[in-house]
């Protein structure tokens, strides 16, 4: 199995200096997990990392679509995918870093199934079939293929107990066998993964601060920039935290102050959100920052523990 090194956390905890000088270190490469640093244009708002600050290191999955191009998740582990392969191909290491959760999950979590175990035709019957017959006649025939299901849904959730009949018909498997943890982590990758967490408080002035220093950069003459270039409020992009606020803004709806308020009361939740995401998944190595004197003590303690793990056969 190839290595792949997982750098997570809250969005301002820091991960891009120390994603930089672990490359140095293990001869490695970065590959973006930032679902609004993949958009060209928009540099300030989602802190994206200047050439300048990569130090040699190549950044791969930033600015590779335009602001009016929708971009999924699949689309994100295809490319991310491919990258990661070609980075193992010239015997360096892959380092995924950013805060998007979903992103890293199509990468370390085997969610294959979910594309691949689809029959429209037959949730089409089913649904007929609940029509004609009831709910309960469909829910009834989870009893003979899998009888957790069965006791675990409701006739009322047509939705699910479809979905658990379909995934019975494709794969011959039952839906609760692609939940557990030996087919989730089923992945072609020894993972490395780390998350970054600061203290609350701390990590929230931080927010604050980089808030403002974003507006002392020139976010809003960046969102004129992109109005005056036809991305408008209805774009997944513009939806970004720090755009919709500006955008707002410009338009009228609230005022300045307004506005800086809302991306920083929004940047926090996101914080929140992020973290809650993060503790989902048992093989993460917490990181509390801390806990330590400054960077280069986490940085000699991550090299640490993969030299460690890379040894543990099991």
């Amino acid at each position: 199995m190839k290595d792949l090194l997982i750098i997570a956390g809250p969005t301002a905890v820091g991960k891009t200096s120390i994603s930089i000088e672990l490359a140095k270190n293990l001869n490695g490469e970065i590959v973006s997990a930032d679902s609004m640093q993949i958009y060209r244009y928009m540099d300030i708002g989602s802190a994206k990392i200047k050439k300048e600050e990569m130090q040699g290191i190549p950044h791969h999955l930033i600015d590779i679509i335009d602001p009016d191009d929708t971009f999924s998740v699949a689309q994100y582990k295809e490319k991310a995918t491919s990258v990661i392969n070609d980075i193992l191909l010239r015997n360096k290491l892959p380092i995924v870093v950013g805060g998007t959760g979903l992103y890293i999950n199509s990468l370390i979590c085997n969610l294959n199934f979910a594309n691949t175990s689809k029959d429209d035709d037959y949730r089409k019957y089913l649904e007929k079939l609940a029509k004609e017959k009831g709910n309960e006649y469909v829910h009834g025939m989870l009893r003979d293929i899998d009888i957790e299901s069965f006791n675990k849904l409701y006739p009322n959730d047509l939705k699910r107990v479809i979905r658990a009949l379909e995934v019975f018909k494709v794969t011959g498997k039952k839906i609760s066998e692609f939940n557990n943890e030996e087919n989730l982590y089923d992945i072609p990758y020894k993972i490395y993964y780390f998350v970054l967490n600061l203290n609350r408080e701390k990590l929230y002035e931080i927010i604050n601060k980089r808030v403002d220093e974003m507006i002392k950069n020139g976010l809003i003459e960046e969102v004129i920039k992109l109005k005056k270039l036809g991305y408008t409020s209805n774009m997944q992009s513009m939806q970004g935290i720090g755009y919709k606020e500006i955008l707002s803004y410009l338009d009228g709806e609230i005022s300045l102050e307004e506005a800086i308020d809302k991306i920083k009361q929004g940047s926090r939740n996101y914080a929140k959100r992020q973290l809650t995401w993060f503790k989902k998944d048992k093989r993460a190595i917490w990181i509390n920052k801390d806990s330590f004197a400054n960077d280069n003590e986490i940085i000699e303690f991550i090299i640490k523990k993969v030299n460690l793990l890379k040894n543990n056969k099991n």
